[in-house]
């Protein structure tokens, strides 16, 4: 069965997701077969008490600005929303949020919980969405989509190709389930699986994975790519720049150390500069 519960995270600070990336999101659920929602969340910016910094520069006056632009992002981007998910008819709910400006992650995690997938565009390396995609990965439990506009367009009509990277490890396994309902309806699945980069990935792993996806009626090849002494993440991407898939799915690796949060290698390396549309579960 498709996925029929799609929520889309539309982004308002400092500036708001592009009414281009609003859309891709709505045509690809459409194909998809999806009900689509969206969720805009205003940003609440708890300024420092300061009377000479209120007074030298007006620190209060910046952050209410700041709050009032977002909340016009908001507004805009979900009447947008709103007219192109309605006019496709597959509009869901349209929910404006509002959190503290260091907690929109997690609010954006604890309403994924409850979505099939939670589909998070980026615009460009600053915009902060890295940290929404993080929480929603790493904090709901469910599958994170992440595009990227004008380099990693989401397909628009069906998905033809589908890459799943394979290290046999529970991360791959989780990202591989929660990327069935896609998986089926795909023209072409492969998976790849990088030898003689850790011991755990060896050759002819992928063997279970065509067994069980073919059990669901998908049927796929594998690919063993040996690392050679690269990183895995330049594995993946000089593979994908070669396949050029609609879509790579693969487990989110990451980590608590103190209070930093570190993500695996392959996980860092896809987000810093994704070249294809990326599915992450962990």
């Amino acid at each position: 069965m498709p996925m029929r519960d799609i929520l889309l995270q539309i982004d308002t600070y400092p500036e708001a997701t592009p009414p281009e990336a609003i859309d891709q999101a709505v045509r690809f659920t459409a194909a998809a077969g999806g009900v689509l929602s969206a969720l805009a969340v205003e940003v609440d910016i708890q300024a420092p008490k300061n009377w000479l910094a209120d007074h030298l520069i007006g620190l209060s006056h910046m952050a209410a600005e700041e709050e009032r632009k977002s909340r016009q992002f908001c507004t805009a981007a979900l009447q947008n929303f709103t007219s192109k998910a309605g006019d496709a008819g597959i509009l869901g709910e349209v929910i404006h949020g509002k959190a503290d400006l260091y907690a929109v992650g997690a609010y954006v995690a604890e309403r994924a919980r409850t979505r099939d997938l939670c589909i998070v565009p980026v615009a460009d390396h600053a915009d902060g969405q890295r940290s929404i995609i993080e929480a929603v990965a790493f904090g709901s439990g469910r599958p994170v989509l992440t595009y990227r506009l004008g380099v990693a367009d989401l397909p628009l009509a069906g998905l033809g190709s589908i890459v799943i990277a394979w290290d046999g490890s529970r991360t791959a396994a989780r990202a591989m389930a929660d990327a069935l309902p896609f998986l089926r309806v795909a023209r072409e699945v492969r998976v790849i699986t990088v030898i003689n980069e850790k011991p755990s990935a060896r050759a002819g792993l992928g063997k279970e994975v065509v067994r069980h996806l073919a059990a669901h009626g998908v049927n796929a090849v594998v690919d063993e790519v040996d690392a050679d002494g690269r990183r895995i993440g330049q594995v993946f991407e000089e593979y994908l720049a070669e396949r050029r898939p609609d879509l790579f799915v693969m487990g989110a690796y990451g980590r608590s150390r103190a209070r930093e949060f570190i993500l695996g290698g392959a996980t860092e390396h896809m987000l810093n500069d994704p070249k294809v549309p990326l599915l992450l579960s962990h």
